[in-house]
């Protein structure tokens, strides 16, 4: 299914001629200097392709035919390489330079036909170009960073207006297959050659940087029926072809189709064009050139039901598959296949789930990256658990309760902190509410956006007093440096029999305080509202759910005391 939908991807880009994507046998490859020679094979001069300044430094993408996947042995790419191959250059001291530099020279001989620049090159490459480049002084510092990095150089001919050799080969070159059988292809369905070994895919982070397979089966672990390696799955070189240039496509540095959040490198993409693709990356991450483009995105897809406008009746197939590197090769975490309109409906009812009360002038953002930002040590996304973010996504994309750990870490970074932001009671109660709709048996209601007066639930009732009575300690001693949320935070929402009873005896203490008989009357109708829904007794101890509906009823009472002032004034 995964290399079907990807097949299918490629045909569809590859039918824009707007798309840019690679035909059958080649990729777009960055390519940071270009060797320039003349029409007679001599060296003419060094280029840097390079824009950008210090690290945003980036190389031109040229087309190339596509690279040979080099874990072992020496194989050559055609007509650009680093300069080990292209050039016979040893920066790094090898025995094997000369093998690898005739290698790259009888791939140009086998390859091109009757090209142009077929003997202009290969004079070139036969007349010690390592010799011609290092005779030319006006090179020479580029030269040496090239040999520094053991860069990977294109070749282009003085005077010509392709920008390289490559980019001139359509009809002039012969693709060899790497294939030693034909076999019914399971994408396809055609006898067709098989691939033996599946080109890399590239772009997944903390992946190897030469990439990694998709599929790949290791010889004699994994032989079956006699097959070796990949005709153990036969994919045909076509196929093969189509589904790994999509995925690179799909992972490329500027590729809007990817999102990165926390160690799971997300794609998506859908059968057809469809405004929803272009949207999708909102709902997960931040864009750096428009900041509210996320809040947009998920207001109109709030309001869409109401409104007619949208993706509710959209059944194009969408497709979203999570990457992360597993040594040699590419864990497939999740993969997702529905329709727009399935797919749309999962993500607003996750949004639902998280509205809450909003302090004034916070739009506030949702998205994916910022909630598990909120959780994590640092308010930084690399510190969240292994695992969590995939398995939050794939939550959401099925409309299934949130994984146990994203309570978990919540809770910790809240009492390590001693605070509830707005960010993370939104979390808390999304993880409660989708719990409860798949708890029929409790007797539990599901959390309200504002502050909800008929919740008796012993952790909710239980934060509410914790707030009232921080307020309370607010008004009596303005400016205090140390409140109790600052020292009993913690031990109240997991532990509050040994915590209010000295909290309750503060209150008539700071309740003394005030002045203003009508506060002291207010603050102590508002604790006797709160008593009526409490046990007699209070519990020993709170459940890890229980703690949650502390902190959400914490923040509700705190965000209705902001609520209050602003009426009045």
């Amino acid at each position: 299914m995964i290399l079907q939908s990807l097949y299918d991807y490629y045909q569809r880009k590859s039918a824009d001629p707007e798309s840019g994507t690679a035909p059958e046998g080649f990729e777009w490859k960055g390519i940071p200097y270009v060797v320039v020679i003349d029409l007679e094979g001599h060296f003419k001069a060094l280029e840097d392709t390079r824009e950008g300044e210090g690290k945003d430094r980036r190389p031109r993408t040229f087309l190339v035919p596509a690279g040979e996947k080099k874990a072992s042995g020496i194989k050559s790419n055609l007509l650009w390489d680093n300069i080990e191959y292209a050039l016979g250059a040893n920066p790094r001291a090898r025995n094997d330079v000369s093998e690898r530099h005739a290698k790259f020279r009888d791939r140009v001989k086998e390859n091109l036909s009757d090209h142009p620049d077929r003997s202009a090159l290969l004079h070139f490459l036969n007349s010690n170009p390592v010799k011609q480049i290092e005779d030319s002084s006006k090179d020479a510092y580029l030269w040496k960073e090239i040999s520094d990095s053991n860069g990977n150089v294109v070749f282009r001919i003085d005077g010509s207006e392709s920008v390289s050799i490559c980019e001139s080969l359509s009809g002039s070159i012969i693709l060899q297959e790497d294939s030693v059988e034909k076999n019914l292809c399971l994408v396809t369905g055609n006898l067709a050659p098989i691939t033996r070994i599946h080109p890399s895919i590239k772009g997944v982070r903390d992946a190897q940087s030469f990439g990694a397979s998709l599929l790949s089966f290791n010889h004699p672990a994994f032989r079956s029926y006699g097959k070796d390696q990949n005709f153990n799955s036969p994919v045909s070189d076509y196929a093969t072809f189509a589904y790994t240039t999509a995925l690179n496509n799909l992972l490329g540095r500027d590729s809007k189709n990817k999102v990165q959040v926390g160690d799971a490198t997300t794609v998506f993409w859908a059968q057809n064009k469809t405004p929803f693709e272009e949207h999708f990356f909102s709902f997960w991450s931040v864009d750096k050139d428009d900041p509210d483009k996320g809040i947009k995105a998920v207001e109109a897809l709030l309001k869409s039901p109401t409104t007619g406008a949208g993706v509710s009746a959209d059944a194009t197939p969408f497709f979203v598959l999570g990457l992360s590197p597993n040594a040699a090769r590419i864990s497939v975490r999740f993969w997702h296949a529905g329709t727009v309109a399935g797919l749309s409906e999962k993500i607003r009812q996750h949004f639902q789930d998280l509205e809450i009360v909003q302090p004034k002038n916070d739009k506030g953002s949702y998205a994916l990256f910022f909630l598990l930002s909120a959780i994590a040590l640092e308010d930084k996304i690399d510190n969240i658990p292994p695992n969590l973010a995939g398995n939050v996504m794939r939550s959401i994309l099925a409309g299934t309760p949130y994984p146990a750990t994203l309570l978990q870490q919540t809770i910790r970074r809240i009492r390590a902190k001693q605070d509830v932001r707005r960010i993370q009671a939104a979390i808390l109660k999304a993880y409660l509410n989708r719990q409860l709709r798949y708890q029929k048996t409790t007797t539990e209601e599901e959390l309200i956006v504002a502050l909800d007066y008929a919740n008796v639930n012993a952790g909710y009732r239980l934060g509410r007093l914790f707030a009232a009575l921080e307020k309370i300690q607010e008004d009596a001693q303005p400016g205090i440096n140390t409140s109790i949320r600052d020292r009993y935070y913690g031990a109240a929402s997991s532990n509050p029999i040994s915590v209010f009873p000295q909290l309750l005896k503060l209150k008539n203490h700071h309740l003394a305080k005030l002045e203003n008989p009508a506060f002291r009357t207010n603050h102590e109708k508002r604790l006797g509202e709160i008593f009526n829904g409490l046990l007699p007794d209070l519990p020993a101890h709170l459940s890890m759910e229980d703690q949650a509906r502390f902190a959400v009823g914490y923040y509700h009472q705190r965000q209705a005391f902001f609520i209050k002032s602003d009426k009045s004034e």
